[in-house]
């Protein structure tokens, strides 16, 4: 076809292609608007709000009431329930048919007492399939309903996605009709979109820009939008743009369809589910369509829930597993922190997540999938190995606020050009669920090996590690922890759950030690695994979940929290001297009380001139995210908290121990009372410390300035201890000045730091997403420990444990005879025996967990105090290795370890 060459403007004819397949501008003569045909109206829609996330079974009994599309229902967090009745006109024969389907909420399509699709506008899913081509002996009239939840796909936040959730939202349906779907149309629309992007992503300086952007005008100008004969023309000058091949050296992304779901953020748990069937459930639909996708999905704890709630789904995704389609990743329970929870938690993350992907789905997973955590442990590649897996993958890294992480992320990205030709790219929409759409897939295909593009190949995460691994002699080597430049506020929000959990964390590791003690003594003893393994595997998060971990950790006797006021010091016990003073700020006619002296064998720990113990306050206003951010600058809004509300008096006079307690005010609304506990033979002191917190953007911290200078400090993570930076020397050092602190506060972080920095966070107030959090009381200790010599000569770790995990005092029956016994012994104080439990498969056998805790190299002699047949090495999934039997000798088990360590072992008992 002739047509009149014209000056080519590169503005001008870019928004020419913009507005032909622009679904705002020109839609009555451009090609977007011929994307669907007929229309016809549904014979009947009603519908029946429930309160209550219900079974579809229960459901469908409901009393159902006509609607009309855009009335409203909800509010927020309830779900509605519509029953549609439809017949596709005889005269649509041979086309593709659709149910359109628009509306606020996330929605479920049931058919035949199956959910079949996932339909959610912020996931671009509003139609779903009814035919691909009408046929005559296809039923015309059809029966579905749709279960829609009142919430949006990032929950139901109230002016941003992040604000509290707005309680009172309503919602409605703007669209529900069949219409005949034009696939022509949508497959060249397709061809326009892609060359409209490489022409934005390219720019003015790359040729091929201009060659994508010529071949999108020429296709402009054959194709008649009411004219589907002139289609094939332009698809073919798109065909042969995109078929101009790359050359050898091109860069390969292998492409993944993934949809990450958060177990827990701005929705309830039961939402959490629908989100797995709404967006799995779609995801099958597509491979039904689509044999050569792959996607990628993690999280154990997921795909149980979707096992119990929908039994017929997850035959289908096992159906897809055995085919290599839906293939599961990670290896954890849940996509868990990488910071907080102790060794053994993640242990268990590791345990239970294995031994369920290999239950279900036939195999170990052997990625570590942790694409969304906001920092990682330097311990994890331990834990991982030890757990069957070699591979890891995330992208939070690339989220730094300062400094850019040399991690493989896009091409233009990748800090290792030269090194890896390979990386991957997961697609699809994630956090509040969705997944891929068709569009995605029908993108990638066009563009696999196109000129000015990267190779692009649906792939796998073996396909994926197994090329890089090829060159794995290439690649650079991070050591120590990843640390996440953002999100660090997340260390201290939502307190009273970090402090449930840590108790938990407890109370599991002893309930597990004292049944394992009585299997040992009695064989006949019911060893509680069942509950065990529930409880190990119950999560918790946010806002509206907060009640529910609460309800889920009274299976157990939950104790504690509170100080233990019964216990009687001041002045010198065990070499210790402190003085806690009420002193006037002449300027302010204010007392502050603080630590004055705090010395050891006449050594002086407080910094001079400066005061221990002393509480400050922060603005506390992020850039955005308000739960989980802390900006540098809030330490330039320092201010003390002086204000005296009690004096200091003496609780407890001396003797066996020797305490003060006062109260300070911190603002109208907020106090702070706290007792200093002074022990004898006890080499720290200790602060028991009660806040009543009704703060707003407003960050609490304690201070303890030491007359140590030192350019690290050490600070305890899972199994063993790191070193951080206490100067700001580089941007690396200054991006963490706030970190997971370890020492000051029971519930934030682990169980001791050593020279850690002066001040330690004790509590935030942000609005959102939840408005009320950490508002309340809260009940926390921590304890500081002056020392001579090196922590470890000093034995910081044990006292730092004996601080968090206190004995248990048992009541025996009365008469009966207690016998003095030993159940272990570690010849070696740098080793820690952390856990000790009931082997998962063998009841006869018990598995004990060690530890280096120093950083040294040391063998070792276990001991016990009860008989032991056979001990072996086993990794963390609790498989024996059966070439490293554990010697048994008079002095006990020898057990060699390497700095940090983790030694599993599997004993029989006798």
């Amino acid at each position: 076809m002739y047509h009149q060459p014209v000056l080519k403007n590169r503005r001008t004819l870019l928004e020419r292609a913009e507005k032909f397949i622009s679904e705002i501008y020109f839609t009555d003569c451009n090609l977007r608007g011929r994307l669907y045909g007929d229309a016809c109206p549904l014979e009947s829609i009603s519908s029946s709000l429930s309160q209550q996330r219900i079974p579809f079974l229960e459901a469908v009994k409901q009393n159902f009431e006509p609607y009309q599309v855009g009335d409203t229902f909800g509010p927020t967090w309830w779900t509605c329930w519509f029953k549609v009745s439809l017949r596709i006109p005889d005269s649509w024969r041979g086309k593709q048919v659709h149910l359109s389907w628009e509306s606020d909420g996330e929605a479920m399509v049931w058919r035949d007492e199956q959910p079949v699709q996932g339909l959610t506008k912020e996931g671009e899913k509003t139609s779903y399939i009814l035919t691909e081509c009408l046929k005559d002996d296809e039923p015309h009239s059809i029966s579905l309903y749709v279960e829609l939840a009142c919430n949006s796909l990032f929950g139901a936040g109230q002016g941003s996605m992040i604000a509290a959730p707005d309680p009172d939202r309503k919602y409605s349906v703007q669209k529900a009709e069949l219409v005949v779907f034009k696939s022509d149309v949508r497959e060249l629309l397709t061809d326009l979109e892609m060359l409209v992007d490489m022409v934005k992503l390219l720019g003015e300086g790359e040729q091929r820009g201009y060659q994508a952007l010529f071949t999108a005008n020429e296709m402009v100008n054959l194709c008649e939008p009411t004219n589907p004969s002139s289609f094939p023309a332009a698809r073919s000058l798109a065909q042969k743009f995109f078929s101009q091949r790359n050359g050898e050296s091109q860069h390969t992304v292998h492409a993944m369809g993934h949809c990450h779901i958060d177990s827990a953020w701005l929705w309830p748990y039961e939402e959490t589910i629908r989100k797995c069937a709404r967006s799995w459930v779609t995801v099958i639909r597509l491979m039904e369509k689509n044999p050569h996708m792959v996607f990628t999905c993690s999280q154990a704890q997921q795909f149980d829930w979707v096992k119990s709630w929908y039994p017929g789904l997850f035959s289908q995704i096992q159906h897809f597993v055995k085919k290599g389609q839906f293939i599961p990743v990670g290896g954890t329970w849940v996509e868990m922190d990488g910071n907080l929870p102790s060794g053994e938690s993640m242990v268990r993350q590791f345990l239970e997540g294995q031994r369920f992907f290999k239950k279900e789905f036939g195999n170990y997973c052997k990625e570590f999938w942790l694409p969304d955590t906001f920092g990682y442990s330097a311990q994890l590649p331990q834990l991982m190995q030890s757990s069957g897996i070699t591979r890891f993958l995330t992208q939070k890294l690339s989220w730094n606020l300062v400094n850019t992480f040399p991690l493989v992320n896009t091409v233009k990205n990748n800090k290792d050009k030269g090194r890896a030709n390979h990386s991957a790219a997961l697609f699809g929409f994630g956090d509040g669920g969705g997944g891929p759409t068709q569009l995605m897939l029908d993108r990638l295909d066009r563009v696999q090996d196109t000129d000015g593009l990267p190779r692009v190949q649906m792939s796998s995460p073996n396909r994926l590690f197994s090329e890089l691994e090829a060159d794995s002699s290439l690649l650079c080597t991070w050591t120590g922890e990843l640390f996440l430049e953002l999100h660090n506020g997340t260390y201290t929000t939502q307190a009273q759950i970090k402090l449930g959990n840590r108790q938990c964390e407890t109370l599991l590791h002893d309930v597990e030690v004292a049944s394992s003690l009585a299997l040992c003594l009695d064989k006949t003893f019911q060893y509680p695994s069942e509950p065990l393994q529930i409880l190990w595997s119950t999560a918790t998060s946010v806002a509206v979940l907060n009640t529910l971990p609460w309800e889920r950790t009274e299976v157990l006797p939950l104790t504690g929290g509170a100080p233990d006021h019964h216990q009687p010091c001041l002045g010198t016990i065990a070499d210790y001297t402190i003085q806690c003073w009420s002193h006037t700020h002449s300027h302010t006619h204010s007392e502050n009380e603080t630590v004055l002296s705090l010395s050891l064998c006449s050594r002086e720990a407080i910094s001079h001139g400066c005061s221990g113990n002393q509480f400050v306050l922060f603005d506390d206003v992020p850039l955005y995210w308000d739960a989980w951010d802390v900006m540098d600058y809030h330490l330039q809004t320092r201010k003390p908290v002086v204000e005296v509300v009690s004096p200091v008096q003496i609780a407890s006079p001396g003797g066996l121990r020797g305490s003060v307690t006062f109260t300070l005010r911190i603002s109208d609304k907020s106090t702070i009372t706290q007792e200093i506990i002074l022990d004898a033979m006890c080499p720290y002191i200790k602060f028991n410390t009660q806040v009543e917190w009704f703060e707003s953007h407003k960050f609490l911290k304690v201070e303890f300035p030491v007359r140590v200078r030192s350019p690290n400090a050490t600070y305890e993570i899972q199994f063993g201890h790191l070193q951080r930076p206490t100067h700001r020397n580089t941007s690396w050092d200054w991006a963490r000045f706030e970190v997971p602190i370890t020492s000051f506060i029971q519930f934030v972080g682990h169980k001791w730091a050593d020279l850690s920095e002066h001040v330690g966070s004790a509590l935030r107030a942000p609005k959102s997403p939840d408005a009320n959090a950490d508002m309340g009381s809260h009940q926390f200790t921590y304890a500081v420990m002056p020392h001579t010599g090196t922590f470890q000569e000093a034995s910081v770790i044990q006292w730092a444990y004996n601080l968090n995990n206190p004995l248990r005092l048992i009541d025996h029956a009365p008469g009966s005879h207690i016998v003095a016994w030993s159940a272990f012994s570690v010849s070696a104080a740098a080793v820690i025996l952390e856990t000790v439990k009931q082997a998962e498969d063998r009841k006869d056998g018990l598995v004990v967990r060690l530890y280096e805790s120093h950083g040294s190299s040391v063998s070792v002699y276990l001991t016990a105090g009860f008989p032991i047949t056979e001990a072996w090495h086993c990794d963390l999934l609790e498989r024996v290795d059966p070439s490293r039997p554990a010697p048994i000798t008079a002095s006990g088990i020898s057990i060699s370890f390497s700095p940090f360590q983790i030694v599993s072992l599997l004993l029989y008992l006798k």
